[in-house]
């Protein structure tokens, strides 16, 4: 029974780490990060949209001058996510790679 407990609390956490409330809030983080890291002149360029009807689907906008400062931040940010939240976060890494490896 305790082995069941442990994980059904295990599943609850990483439930937690893809709330669509918990994304947007470390989306937040990661933008704000990214923009205090990034040269005055490329700030405007790192913008995170939510989707209003689709509070799962976000938008991360950035140049690609300003790719590294988000990078940066992201990376300075995983230690601190829920487990859910920082897979999630690595593959958005891994997205933003692939299309800039692209153009």
């Amino acid at each position: 029974m305790r082995v069941l407990q442990k994980l059904l609390k295990e599943i609850e956490e990483l439930k937690l780490g893809l709330d669509p409330t918990v994304l947007g809030s470390w989306y937040t983080k990661v933008e704000s990060d990214a923009k205090a890291k990034a040269p005055l002149h490329l700030r405007d360029s790192i913008q995170v949209v939510q989707n209003e009807i689709l509070p799962m689907k976000f938008e991360f906008k950035t140049s690609k001058r300003a790719v590294s400062y988000v990078f940066e931040a992201i990376e300075d940010n995983l230690p601190s996510m829920p487990f859910a939240t920082r897979l999630y976060f690595q593959k958005l890494e891994e997205l933003i790679e692939l299309q800039m490896s692209r153009s």
